[in-house]
């Protein structure tokens, strides 16, 4: 009867760690990310198999004294291993740009549902609910906290002028009437059989890309420009 008792309880805990990882996950699947509802789903019923696995296997050789037996198992080692391992599956969700990582949440999330998986194996159901309910939390709601940051955005912008007038004064004066736009740097180049000039401009501002439009048409108004690209830059 002990033995049904703990297979149904095995069989709750599993249920358990799917329906919490896949709260998570459809967090990131509706944010568009490769590692969605059934990446987090799996991750969490599979960390939570490996730590009943762990639990178990202590219980059938715990009967085994030092000088019975040569067995030593360690309940926690399984787990660390799980722990450890999922740092390739994290990995492989990130994602790294010109200047800026994408998919560090999902990366973060998949590491934190093996450890509600392992909680949930080891039986603390309610502290992994209540981790659980402070996760999506974050996820869902304190986006507007990160706003307050004014994290800095780095952009690079080319322009390629074609004839002899140097348009960089014009250029600077332009960029200087956009207050949230900062300049960082300028490179310049020179083609002597074309008689174009390309400048690159690096810069960063605190706000979304809403001034490249505008900024964009009054640099278009600039005689000789040819050419106007913006592209992400690499972050200092």
């Amino acid at each position: 009867m002990h033995y049904w008792d703990g297979m149904f309880s095995d069989f709750g805990r599993l249920l358990i760690a799917a329906f919490l990882s896949g709260l998570i996950g459809f967090e990131r699947e509706a944010h568009g990310q490769a590692a969605g509802f059934r990446t987090y789903m799996i991750v969490g019923i599979g960390s939570c198999l490996m730590m009943l696995l762990s639990l178990h296997m202590e219980e059938i050789y715990r009967q085994f004294n030092v000088n019975q037996s040569v067995v030593r198992l360690d309940p926690g080692r399984i787990a660390s291993y799980a722990i450890a391992s999922m740092g390739f599956l994290g990995a492989g969700a990130i994602i790294k740009g010109r200047g800026s990582v994408r998919g560090l949440t999902t990366a973060a999330g998949l590491w934190v549902v093996t450890g509600m998986g392992l909680s949930i194996g080891a039986g603390y159901i309610l502290q992994t609910l209540f981790a659980t309910v402070l996760i999506l939390v974050a996820l869902y709601w304190l986006h507007p906290i990160r706003e307050l940051a004014g994290r800095r955005n780095y952009s690079l912008l080319t322009i390629r002028n074609v004839g002899l007038q140097d348009p960089l004064d014009h250029i600077r004066t332009i960029i200087s009437d956009f207050p949230q736009v900062t300049i960082q740097n300028i490179n310049y180049e020179h083609e002597l059989s074309s008689q174009t000039i390309t400048y690159r401009v690096r810069v960063y501002s605190k706000e979304e890309e809403k001034h490249w439009e505008a900024l964009t048409k009054k640099l278009a108004s600039i005689q000789g420009v040819a050419e106007i690209k913006w592209e992400e830059s690499d972050v200092p």
